[in-house]
């Protein structure tokens, strides 16, 4: 018996009529809603620290303008590094970082949110296998093996872009948004963000770059699919840079700085797209040679 016989066998033999399939449905569906509101109650009573950590790199940019006053310089090296904890962080006698909130229930709609936010994120290997029990059985054994790097590059993927937006994207952020008060000669323009509006700005960000980190593995997917090749990825080069500057543009603050910060890598993950699909169309040019 050949390879796709035994797969259609197999695929035969995991058949299940359509109520069974909405029990299983179903069932799945419960075990993820589970797994979010086990994931929420956890994050909401965690929520304080949580969202104290969200505002570190603010509180890291504030520390080192204070520490080199209005008209220094801050170190793009040192602050990155000093949001890592790599190095330490200056100290000033005052607080550098105030954020308000003008509703009597703002901040705790707001800690709901984020609770939220990161139940997604802590049940998403739930999520994921909850999906891929679903869907495995229909797939071929080799369509599974094809399906299951996608499910761990994916999150990893969207780590490495939150991560960005940690350690690079908000400390550059909030020093630039810094930068803009006017204090002195009778008028004052400070920065007092709403709770709310920094975890708005928090979570567009990440969200953003996670999605936009994906880029590999959707040009992957299309590649595997047979719907994209390298040899037009590679020759879209030009329009695809045109179409990351405008991503960039839309999804970032307005800020050249930000821009480029999401640009460059998308840019290096494009490439990276068609080094993928190139390897996939070798793979089955290998396959087709074997077969043949």
């Amino acid at each position: 018996m050949s390879a796709h016989d035994r797969d259609e066998a197999e695929i035969e033999a995991s058949r299940a009529p359509l109520m069974d399939h909405l029990v299983e449905l179903r069932n799945r569906l419960i075990v993820c809603v589970v797994a979010f509101v086990v994931g929420f109650i956890g994050c909401f009573i965690f929520a304080d620290p949580i969202y104290a950590f969200l505002v570190k790199p603010f509180a890291v940019a504030a520390q080192f303008r204070a520490a080199a006053g209005a008209d220094g310089a801050v170190s793009p090296i040192d602050l990155i590094l000093g949001t890592a904890g790599l190095i330490p962080v200056p100290t000033v006698a005052q607080d550098t970082v105030n954020l308000i909130f003008t509703a009597p229930l703002e901040f705790l709609i707001t800690k709901m949110k984020l609770a939220a936010f990161g139940a997604v994120i802590v049940a998403f290997p739930v999520l994921a296998y909850q999906l891929w029990r679903f869907v495995a059985p229909g797939l071929y054994r080799n369509e599974r093996g094809a399906f299951l790097p996608f499910l761990i590059a994916s999150p990893v993927l969207f780590l490495v872009g939150a991560a960005m937006v940690y350690f690079v994207m908000l400390p550059f952020v909030m020093l630039f948004s810094l930068n803009q008060q006017i204090v002195g000669g009778g008028i004052s323009a400070e920065l007092l963000p709403r709770v709310s509006d920094y975890l708005n700005l928090v979570t567009a960000l990440i969200l953003a770059f996670g999605l936009c980190f994906q880029l590999p593995v959707v040009m992957t997917l299309l590649g595997l699919a047979g719907l994209v090749s390298s040899t037009v990825l590679a020759s879209s080069r030009k329009f695809a840079i045109v179409g990351i500057a405008v991503v960039a543009a839309f999804v970032t603050p307005p800020d050249p700085i930000s821009q480029i910060m999401l640009g460059i890598p998308l840019v290096l993950l494009y490439e990276v797209s068609i080094w993928c699909v190139r390897l996939i169309e070798l793979r089955r040019g290998r396959e087709d040679v074997s077969s043949a």
